[in-house]
């Protein structure tokens, strides 16, 4: 049986693909190639300062700087699936990934969305409990709790998309290799074999998708009720300063969702849409977030903001 698989493997997935980049901006490469490394560095620099900091400073030892450093550890998973590879096509022309590599890079591309979404479901809960029950929070969020929740998301995470690996390597390749993309992707991938993909199609839109939506509810569930708790506050200033410690996971939420569902949404139904703006979006969607993310929370997030401006006056006066 074992044999008759590899004899299957060889014969359908001899080859490497082949990625194309951005379809219709060949030309371009190059300089797309420049926007594109700049985010990436700014990415790299913010979320390593934020895992740092977050490292270091015990006054930020706290469960949800831990989250966060969840998030920017995922969002470096993230960009780095995908645009090290992207810049080597713009740049080096290397368009060829081993079908190994192609599912490697898939697997860490999908697994990494999947999880920021958890992770953000996580941070809502966090803030859920620090402003519902800002007495037990201590007593709620121990270690103990946070360790579980970061494994049982993080193996969640894991369990929905390693399906899609096996999923693919069941397909014969046996037609062309070309992936119009800058990395590989599921349906992407998937599309180019010669046998019937549905089993494909339905598993990679509803199970990741139903997923995602059911950690959008729950978000939405926590922010009603710690509206509810906000308003029901007597003072103003007890009012803002409760809504202030949530105003940079809102904005991390929104720019996570908000063009994840446009992307995903444009590319299963936009059919008008053209392949060169789905790629270019999918594209920037990998390294936007993970660039802005430790951004917004290094200007929102007082702790943040102090400690990096601690940190960089040291340096600058050494």
């Amino acid at each position: 049986m074992s044999a008759m698989i590899i004899f299957n493997l060889s014969n359908y997935n001899p080859g490497p693909f082949i990625l194309v980049g951005i379809p219709g901006l060949e030309h371009c490469h190059v300089w797309i190639g420049i926007p594109f490394c700049i985010i990436y560095v700014v990415a790299l620099v913010g979320n390593c300062t934020l895992l740092y900091l977050i490292t270091v400073e015990r006054s930020l030892h706290e469960p949800m700087f831990f989250f966060l450093s969840m998030l920017a550890t995922t969002d470096l998973i993230l960009s780095t699936a995908g645009v090290p590879k992207s810049l080597s096509i713009f740049w080096l022309g290397a368009r060829e990934i081993t079908f190994p590599g192609c599912l490697t890079q898939m697997f860490f591309h999908h697994c990494s969305f999947v999880l920021d979404s958890a992770i953000l479901m996580a941070m809502a809960f966090d803030r859920y409990v620090a402003i519902c029950s800002p007495l037990r929070y201590t007593t709620i969020l121990t270690p103990r709790t946070i360790t579980k929740i970061a494994v049982g998301i993080s193996f969640r995470s894991f369990c929905i998309i390693l399906p899609v690996v096996f999923l693919l390597t069941r397909l014969p390749f046996c037609r062309t290799r070309i992936i119009p993309h800058t990395y590989c992707e599921h349906i992407g991938v998937a599309r180019l074999a010669c046998a019937d993909i549905s089993i494909n199609i339905w598993y990679g839109f509803c199970v990741p998708i139903m997923t995602v939506i059911s950690d959008v509810i729950l978000i939405a569930v926590s922010y009603t009720l710690i509206l509810c708790a906000v308003f029901r506050l007597p003072s103003r200033d007890a009012r803002q300063k409760a809504l202030g410690t949530c105003g940079s996971h809102v904005c991390v939420i929104l720019m996570f969702y908000i063009p994840a569902f446009f992307s995903i949404l444009a590319h299963r139904f936009g059919h008008n849409v053209p392949r060169t703006f789905h790629i270019l979006f999918a594209n920037l969607y990998v390294v936007i977030p993970p660039a802005l993310n430790p951004i917004v929370y290094g200007v929102k997030t007082k702790q943040i903001r102090e400690r990096v401006i601690l940190l960089f006056s040291t340096k600058s006066s050494e």
